[in-house]
């Protein structure tokens, strides 16, 4: 694994790492859009074709490209498991700049049957590419540079789409010569993409054993069953093929809610397009700030939010608008009742990035390796599934008689139905959402000696007990969930009791209490060590009553007697006197003692080996963290 000491996520394009593979993505995205968009204005403003009416071009183009996504993702993803991915990048170039040979040949001499096979080998084209492009990322970036990473490949593929449609359609516009240039720009793009793959440095095989399975069909069911096995991963695939059917919508229908609802022209279309665009890589860039470089789930509910408030807000937005004659750019940008609309689309596209991007990152982080590329290419499968039923969903409410306004509305309130599920399903989104907020708003929590936090393998982490939220502090601090053990009696306190059973923490209660409760927490606590998986105890026992470092309990010894794992102290600090702690004997009852955004922090120590790991050497070690 390469350095990850750079400062943001800009750097990244300074790096061999990084760079090539980034360009090369940019350019092949930028290329398809390009050709499609030209392709399609072609078909609806230049050409007479009685069998494709102007009325349908848009749609079978949008079809055939997503075609080769539902034919051949099962088997892309075997491809790019089983051969190094800087040598299938460097193959799909050539394809590309073959496939921009013929479709150059299609526009001089406007044949389109030969365009609209271009469009599918295009499709074709973005298939094989996909599960590599997410594949590689991985395999060159680091935890805490996966999120920056991916808000760059998903703030670049947006810019490229969006680059690619306007340059499309001012080539195709040029009177008699407009067909010639687009030929001879997708070639030149497509050569160049391939120029730039040659930097992109070797990224070896996760399974070279792997026998290809060339049925499709048992192939794609088995991609589903493979991504089924892991819960997270899974439900993360639905979401972000959720935000696929959600985003569909409003691309769409931009032309007709442009022209039908806010009277424009199609410069107006594309400003809409401009602005969403915009949103996308604002939001995919804010991921890295946000995260504090790291994959934060908590960001998922909070962008969920914003899709549904502002989509429901742009149905308010527009709904009122007078009727008017047919507006240019200039005029509609000079009416203040649009910019309320484009500041809808602008933050419902930001929010969509910050859905996004932590779920791919989530994704290519646990996925396992070998099959990380596979997992990606039933992503890719489920992707195009959504977008069709997006176009059918749609066209079903407007031939029910909805309007453009309404459809943004019954989107935005699925949006908030579909996210409730997910999260609920998956708890994990909505706990590091709390902790999300409880380290940013409540207080202003810093990290230090995060490196010390695994991010792979069973650990246990042992941590001073000071307040009722220390285990949520904890849970944003780690790139990974956490298991706890926690005193039986915290479960039944309103709210925080409820957040606990949702984490899946571990209930103990003292042995001459409760016996069954006691075995049954070190026998849970063995289960998760078992299964890779980080413990965090408290072994002083109880929430301190004055501030002060307890004595450490013996039964960590109990665990690491039966799972000699390594185990990391971490200690938290200034956060007794604060509301959850029990400063004058008695937590939550004064809000805002301290105000908001007290200044807490958690240190992370080096791992002691099991053998040396004694409750009193374990103490010593947080005293001493405690006093940095």
């Amino acid at each position: 694994m390469s350095s990850q000491d750079h400062s943001n996520q800009f750097a990244l394009l300074g790096q061999r790492r990084f760079a090539p593979f980034f360009w090369t993505q940019f350019l092949g995205a930028g290329n398809d859009n390009l050709f499609k968009f030209a392709f399609t204005v072609m078909v609806t403003y230049q050409l007479q074709v009685g069998w494709l009416p102007p009325s349908l071009a848009g749609l079978v183009i949008g079809a055939l490209f997503i075609l080769p996504f539902l034919l051949f993702s099962a088997t892309s993803g075997q491809l790019a498991d089983k051969y190094d991915k800087a040598v299938l990048i460097r193959f799909v170039k050539w394809l590309e700049i073959a496939i921009m040979l013929v479709a150059g040949w299609g526009f001089m001499s406007q044949h389109v049957p030969v365009l609209l096979a271009c469009v599918f080998l295009m499709g074709l084209h973005s298939t094989l590419f996909g599960p590599v492009k997410f594949a590689y990322l991985p395999q060159h970036l680091g935890e805490r540079e996966l999120t920056g990473g991916n808000g760059m490949v998903e703030m670049g593929t947006f810019v490229a789409i969006l680059l690619g449609n306007v340059l499309g359609g001012l080539l195709i516009a040029v009177p008699e010569l407009g067909a010639r240039y687009v030929a001879w720009t997708c070639l030149a793009l497509a050569v160049l993409g391939r120029v730039l793959s040659q930097w992109v440095p070797a990224s070896p095989s996760t399974d070279p054993t792997l026998r290809i399975n060339w049925n499709p069909v048992t192939e794609t069911w088995r991609n589903l069953k493979l991504a089924y096995g892991n819960v997270a991963v899974f439900r993360s695939l639905l979401g972000i093929s959720w935000m696929w059917f959600f985003g569909a919508v409003f691309l769409s229908q931009f032309p007709s809610f442009a022209k039908e609802v806010l009277h424009g022209d199609e410069q107006v279309a594309s400003l809409l397009l401009v602005v969403f665009s915009i949103g996308i890589g604002v939001g995919s860039l804010l991921c890295e700030v946000l995260s504090r470089r790291h994959v934060e789930i908590g960001l998922v509910p909070l962008g969920a939010i914003g899709m549904s408030v502002f989509s429901i807000d742009l149905y308010a937005a527009s709904s009122g608008l007078p009727p008017a004659a047919s507006l240019g750019l200039a005029e509609f940008v000079r009416d203040p009742a649009h910019w309320r609309v484009m500041a809808d689309l602008t933050l419902l596209s930001l929010f969509a990035g910050l859905y996004s991007v932590p779920m791919y990152a989530l994704i290519q982080l646990r996925s396992q390796p070998s099959h990380r590329a596979r997992i990606i290419a039933a992503n890719n499968i489920l992707n195009a599934l959504f977008m069709i039923a997006s176009a059918l969903g749609v066209g079903l409410l407007l031939k029910l008689g909805l309007t453009i306004p309404q459809v943004f509305l019954v989107v935005g309130l699925l949006n908030a139905v579909v996210a409730a599920y997910i999260f609920l399903l998956v708890p994990e989104y909505l706990l590091r959402f709390v902790a999300f907020i409880a380290t940013r708003i409540v207080y202003r929590f810093e990290v230090r000696g995060e490196q010390h936090i695994p991010t792979e393998g069973p650990a246990v982490l042992v941590c001073n007990h000071v307040s009722f939220v220390d285990a949520v502090l904890l849970m944003a601090a780690s790139p990974r969930p956490i298991r706890f053990i926690m005193d039986h009696r915290i479960f039944q306190i309103p709210v925080l009791g409820w957040l606990f059973k949702l984490a899946k923490a571990i209930p103990i209660a003292p042995q001459g209490e409760n016996p069954a409760v006691y075995e049954r927490a070190f026998q849970q606590a063995r289960e998760v060590l078992a299964d890779g998986e980080l413990l965090c105890i408290f072994p002083e026992g109880a929430i301190t009553r004055d501030g002060r470092l307890g004595e450490f309990k013996g039964g960590i010894m109990k665990i690491l007697e039966t799972h000699p794992v390594p185990v990391v102290p971490l200690a938290l600090q200034n956060l007794w006197g604060s509301f959850f702690s029990r400063v004058n004997g008695t937590a939550m009852t004064r809000p805002f003692r301290r105000g908001l955004f007290t200044r807490v922090a958690l240190v992370a120590g080096t791992a002691l080996a099991p053998d040396s790991a004694s409750p009193a050497v374990l103490r010593d070690h947080v005293g001493a963290l405690l006093a940095t």
